[in-house]
């Protein structure tokens, strides 16, 4: 099963929604801010993700750029932050099985189709 990672006030998050559909994908949508992802459950997108959780962060938000940047961080502690404040997970992220993608365009839903 599909999974969306998916903020609803998010034009691209809207987007990636939309392929999905337009596609005629079978999928559960999972807005992780109403119900916030565990460390554990963050980590593992990451690890599926292939990339660094700083890779992830959405540097362009206050949140982080008034609490976090120009900090040194370990990994474990950029993921921590994550989880602290869900707002800060970049968006869309899609999940096919043992492959994942930030659909950012929403074509890159393609790769994992």
């Amino acid at each position: 099963m599909i999974k969306i990672y998916h903020n609803p006030r998010c034009r691209k998050s809207r987007e990636g929604l939309a392929f999905l559909e337009d596609n005629n994908a079978d999928f559960e949508e999972i807005r992780y801010l109403e119900n916030p992802l565990s460390k554990a459950e963050l980590a593992d997108i990451i690890k599926t993700l292939g990339i660094a959780p700083i890779e992830l962060v959405r540097k362009s938000e206050s949140i982080w750029k008034e609490n976090y940047k120009g900090k040194t961080m370990s990994d474990d502690q950029i993921v921590e932050a994550m989880v602290k404040f869900p707002k800060l997970i970049e968006r869309p992220i899609v999940v096919h099985g043992n492959q994942a993608v930030v659909a950012r365009p929403a074509e890159k839903i393609m790769e994992i189709l």
